[in-house]
């Protein structure tokens, strides 16, 4: 088996826009962007419409018997299509266009595992992207709600936090922009509305999906084999000050030195992820000097006697390796057993309320949104 000697690491990368902004997620695991929109789910609704005089009333049961909407029949002058309204939320106007236009989501993108991607289960018929484009629009209306819940702070938090998941600085993000011709204030701009939204879902559904204790006591329990760890493992960072085959004494010297100042100032609790982006010869300190999950017989032999008696969370001393001094964070360390339920009551009690929080979701639009907008569909 190779080993892996945590040597310098080289490496590219090119993301587009779309899956930046795929990497907002709800408060919880509600997954809210799609094609730098406010795209939800296809809820059916219930309860009578404000002002619906001509419309078609937006119920369950009017909805099932409805027939499959088509859009209208239209005209052509020359190359141009007549564009029609065929539905509103707040004199909000949803037209032919938009039905036509609205994209289906895309296999692998976010959404995959516990999240929800609001947009999955939309058949690409013309009625079903109706509905969604509805609900969209319902959740855009009621989010303004919570304008005074989202600063710039929190908009140029989030927009760090892309950066940092996609391992871009704020100009090579502001490069990718520009060369989608998306320009930077309409990125804040949609990144606002998914602020918006996580604020709104937070205060509307996540808060109030309580689990009890017994609760995640007795998941722990029927899921014994999840919590058992079978192989030992550790998620690891580091910091690299490389040093040359042939280099001069005083270039060790000056490299050992430099490791040792980054090390003092981890222990000293400075972010590890900050000092390796500025100590870091490895190319692993994009990524706040990430380098993954290893089998212990993987590490080189140094790494690994280095690391042996380092507590998860903790960084070791400064190690000599033949490409040079490395401190290496142990993130986490997996020991054969079964992990104590003090160890997982967050994440299982995280899991347990995304699960909760996506009924909840659609409880609330199905029985609570529609009430409180204008809701109109022509006939």
């Amino acid at each position: 088996m190779k080993k892996i000697e945590c040597a310098p690491r080289r490496r590219s990368s090119s993301i587009a826009i779309a899956a930046l902004a795929s990497a907002v997620v709800f408060a919880g695991g509600i997954t809210g962007c799609s094609d730098m929109g406010l795209h939800l789910p296809p809820f059916l609704w219930q309860g009578k419409n404000k002002n619906a005089k001509g419309t078609e009333e937006l119920s369950k049961e009017a909805l099932a018997k409805a027939a499959p909407y088509a859009p209208p029949a239209t005209t052509s002058t020359s190359a141009d299509t007549v564009d029609s309204v065929v539905a509103s939320v707040d004199g909000n106007p949803i037209t032919s266009q938009d039905v036509k236009t609205m994209s289906a989501p895309k296999p692998g993108g976010a959404g995959a595992g516990d999240q929800v991607n609001p947009t999955t289960d939309v058949p690409d018929d013309p009625n079903s992207k109706l509905k969604a484009l509805i609900t969209a629009q319902l959740m855009e209306q009621e989010s303004q709600k919570y304008a005074d819940k989202v600063d710039d702070g929190d908009i140029d938090r989030m927009i760090q936090g892309i950066e940092e998941r996609n391992h871009l600085t704020d100009d090579q993000l502001r490069s990718q922009l520009q060369n989608q011709g998306i320009g930077y204030a309409t990125f804040r701009g949609k990144i606002r509305k998914q602020a918006l939204a996580m604020a709104m879902f937070q205060h509307e559904v996540r808060d109030k999906a309580a689990i009890p204790d017994a609760d995640i006591e007795a998941f722990y329990k029927d899921h014994v084999d999840e919590f058992t760890v079978t192989e030992e493992k550790y998620r690891l960072a580091q910091i690299l000050i490389a040093v040359p085959k042939d280099a001069a004494p005083d270039q060790i010297s000056g490299a050992k030195q430099k490791a040792e100042d980054a090390y003092r100032r981890a222990l000293k609790g400075d972010d590890f992820g900050d000092l390796a982006r500025q100590y870091s010869d490895d190319d692993s300190k994009t990524k706040g000097g990430e380098l993954g999950v290893f089998n212990p017989n993987d590490l080189n032999d140094d790494i690994a006697a280095g690391i042996k008696n380092v507590k998860a969370g903790n960084v070791s001393k400064v190690i000599r390796t033949k490409y040079g001094f490395h401190v290496i964070k142990v993130e986490e360390h997996e020991v054969p057993g079964s992990v104590p339920l003090a160890d997982v009551k967050n994440m299982i009690r995280e899991k347990m309320q995304t699960e909760k929080s996506k009924e909840g979701f659609q409880q609330w639009i199905d029985q609570d949104l529609v009430k409180e907008h204008y809701v109109e569909t022509t006939e």
